[in-house]
């Protein structure tokens, strides 16, 4: 039997920070379930994250990209992990959207037509998302705007679904045991969906 191939593309710029943990937690999880696992750390590639032309102008891909782009194109489940900064994910993470996911690789729009191809289908994710705040608080007081905007305008825009969104907070006032607990969570999950 195949081995499931699952990408994990880690949104935070710290080498050092709890998604990195997360990240390497769900990494060995999904191991021990006998996944090939691939890590995308977007903090630690070579690109500019500035989609200087939009769509007007074709802004040649750095090799990092071009490796991510097959990397996810590879990838039968994405896992996403990613603080939340001012409601929503970190401005590197969302230059490397702006930079990989582009018409022709994750999405097509038809000619004379408001209706779009979605070329990314297929595939499935999950979004672990760390907050200072509670996850009900961020979800029913502030709308979970963000996730939102990852889940339902980017990822199923280009036919990634089902996703699972996962809200892990508060963490900057949260105990060791706290945020361990998350970690041995994180790591079970990996070997479910491996």
């Amino acid at each position: 039997m195949a081995r499931k191939k699952i990408l994990i593309i880690n949104g935070h710029p710290d080498a050092q920070s709890y998604n990195r943990a997360l990240t390497d937690a769900y990494a060995s999880g999904a191991q021990q379930a006998g996944a090939d696992v691939q890590i995308i750390h977007i903090g630690q590639l070579q690109f500019n994250p500035n989609l200087q032309y939009g769509y007007r102008q074709r802004t040649e891909l750095e090799p990092d990209l071009l490796d991510a782009q097959q990397q996810i194109l590879q990838a039968q489940h994405i896992v996403w992990i990613h603080p939340l900064w001012w409601g929503s994910y970190p401005a590197v993470m969302k230059g490397f959207i702006d930079r990989v996911f582009l018409p022709g690789f994750a999405f097509k729009k038809r000619e004379n037509s408001l209706w779009w191809d979605k070329l990314l289908k297929g595939k499935t994710a999950t979004v672990i998302c760390t907050m200072d705040q509670p996850a009900w608080y961020y979800r029913l007081i502030n709308g979970g705007a963000g996730l939102k905007a990852l889940k339902k305008q980017t990822l199923e825009f280009c036919g990634i679904k089902p996703v699972k969104t996962i809200c892990i907070g508060p963490i900057r006032l949260s105990k060791d045991s706290y945020r361990q607990r998350w970690l041995t969570r994180v790591e079970k999950l990996g070997k479910m969906e491996g």
